[in-house]
Parts: C-alpha cells; sequence; structure tokens
C-alpha cells in the first residue's frame, strides 16, 4: 500500500510539473510586472520594471521576457529565472508593441511618435534598420514562415507588407479605421486584423494579400461604440480565432473556417490583449480597467477565475 501511495504521489507531481506554467503581465500605471500562478489561480509577485511597461514577448528559448518600458525609451531584457534585467534594446522613441521573429534573433518595434518600424538585431543590441511607415504604427507582427513582417498604422489605417529580407515594403493595403492588432494564422497562410474604430475585423489571404472577408460583432446589451476590436489570436490549428473587445468587456469567440460569430465571453473592464496557454487549453486577458487577468476555460468557453494583478494591464506572455 506506501508504495502504491508513493507511486501515485509520484504520478501526481509529475503531472503537476507537466502542466506547470506562469503568465506575465506588464502593468502600465505600477510601472512594474505581475506574476501569476494560472494553475494556483494566484498573483505569486509583482516586480518593479521601470516606466509604463506595455508590450511584451518571451524568447524561443523561454529564458528571457523583453518589455517595451515606454517612457524610459527601450527595451529591456529580464531573466525568466531570477526576474532580473540583464540589458536593453535600443528600441527607438516611445516603443509601444513590438514582434520577435520565429528565430528569436530579429526584433521589429513600432514607434508611434516617429512614424517608423526599429529593426534590432538582439545578439549585438543594436537597432539596424528602420522603416518609415504610415501614421502612428501599433500593432505588429511576423509571419510564422518569417516571409512577412506586418505594421499597421493606426491614422493612416494601412497595413505596410514588409519583406523581412531587404526589410523594404512591398505592399500597402489600405483597412478599416483604427487597426490596433494583427495576427497570422499558423500556417501564415491568413492575416486577421483587427479596427478598433469600425468595431470589426478583417481576413486576408497572405498569398494575394487580398481581402477574404470582414467580420462585425453584434453584442445583446452592447452598444456598437463600445464595441472596439484589439488583441487577437487564433489556435494552432485554425478552428477558433480569440478578439479582445475593449470597453465591450468581452472576448469574441469566432470560427476560424466560416468566420462566424459563435460566442461571446464576459471577462474583465477594458480587455486589451490576449494569450493561449502552451497546450491551448486556456486563455488569459488583460482587463485595464478592473486591473486583473481572466482566465478562460476553452472547453467549455467560461471564465473560470480573474486574477488581481495591479494597476492597468495591459501586455500578457506565458511561459509552458
Amino acid at each position: 500500500m506506501l508504495e502504491k501511495n508513493i507511486v501515485t504521489l509520484l504520478l501526481f507531481a509529475l503531472t503537476a510539473t507537466a502542466h506547470a506554467e506562469t503568465v506575465f503581465v506588464t502593468l502600465e500605471k505600477d510601472n512594474a510586472l505581475a506574476v501569476v500562478d494560472p494553475i494556483a489561480g494566484k498573483l505569486i509577485k509583482t516586480v518593479p520594471v521601470g516606466q509604463r511597461p506595455r508590450g511584451i514577448a518571451i524568447s524561443p528559448d523561454n529564458k528571457f521576457l523583453y518589455v517595451a518600458v515606454s517612457d524610459d525609451n527601450t527595451i529591456k531584457i529580464i531573466d525568466v529565472e531570477t526576474l532580473k534585467e540583464v540589458g536593453k534594446l535600443p528600441s527607438g522613441e516611445d516603443p509601444e508593441t513590438f514582434a520577435l521573429n520565429p528565430a528569436g534573433d530579429t526584433l521589429y518595434v513600432s514607434n508611434e511618435d516617429d512614424s517608423l518600424v526599429t529593426v534590432i538585431d538582439i545578439a549585438k543590441r543594436k537597432a539596424i534598420k528602420q522603416i518609415k511607415v504610415g501614421v502612428e504604427p501599433e500593432g505588429i507582427t511576423v509571419s510564422p514562415d518569417n516571409r512577412w513582417l506586418i505594421s499597421a498604422s493606426e491614422t493612416t489605417n494601412m497595413l505596410h507588407w514588409i519583406d523581412t529580407k531587404t526589410n523594404a515594403i512591398v505592399e500597402n493595403t489600405l483597412v478599416d479605421p483604427r487597426p490596433r492588432a494583427a495576427s497570422f494564422t499558423a500556417d501564415s497562410q491568413q492575416l486577421w486584423v483587427s479596427s478598433e474604430m469600425a468595431g470589426t475585423l478583417m481576413v486576408f489571404d497572405v498569398k494575394t494579400r487580398q481581402l477574404i472577408k470582414t467580420i462585425s460583432f453584434n453584442v445583446t446589451g452592447v452598444t456598437n461604440d463600445k464595441i472596439q476590436p484589439v488583441g487577437v489570436v487564433i489556435d494552432k490549428q485554425r478552428r477558433r480565432a480569440y478578439i479582445a473587445l475593449g470597453p465591450a468587456n468581452r472576448v469574441a469567440v469566432v470560427n476560424a473556417q466560416t468566420y462566424e460569430l459563435e460566442n461571446v465571453l464576459l471577462v474583465g473592464s477594458r480587455v486589451w490583449n490576449l494569450a493561449f496557454s502552451p497546450d491551448e487549453k486556456h486563455l488569459y486577458t488583460t482587463n485595464g480597467v478592473s486591473n486583473d487577468l481572466s482566465i478562460v476555460d476553452l472547453e467549455s468557453q467560461t471564465v473560470t477565475k480573474s486574477i488581481g494583478v495591479g494597476t492597468y494591464p495591459w501586455g500578457v506572455a506565458v511561459k509552458p
């Protein structure tokens, strides 16, 4: 019996370890990084990180966090284990959002005030190129096949298709007003772009760079002016897409094959950004006004937990 109990405990420990993960959230008003254990459903700690942190990403090897510290005009490199700053990247003025390439050796930064995208060689910690784009670039993403860099300019209402080999703009595409975020499907065949002012989401065929579908959101009990799509994520199998609807306080669930709205999930106030758990069984949302992180069980399509994290949670990244 004792041996059986020991085996059971070991299996339990191994299972818990296998599913362990950590969620990192930037706190724009607290100038800090929140560290959350989503399995236990609690805030572990907050760590000072610099003035007005927003964009965040984790390196492909899960060893480093990159945090855009807007008012310090830099992107800080944080060791994931120690949570200590180990370096800085020359991001240009007022970095807010950025994208890592799949290899994790190049970082692309949106410089809203200067209408630029700054290209950074991470190993050299050096800016190697600045690309002139439209007015107020914010949404930025790299295709999984590393073919395209997309920069979305909010005031110009335009997508810039940038060749990652040459860092040159190949084509510009007009989109609905105030594009906020862009996300590729895992197969690099589609690009999904949210429009904050129009309350829409546009799906593009990457090969032809032509519009496939424009999706609108009608939410019972919510006026159209509150529906302001921002963050977008799509699961790896391209079954569903999840879109943060900003002050509507909801996440839209869209069938990624038919483009039909399947569900609307009530989360916290002013939902900004989203991230999947590594197994894509959960979704984490940052809710800027209610100052919390929502955990969504994607199988049951229900919010299972809201965790207070600090003031104005903005960006979110997950470590397996």
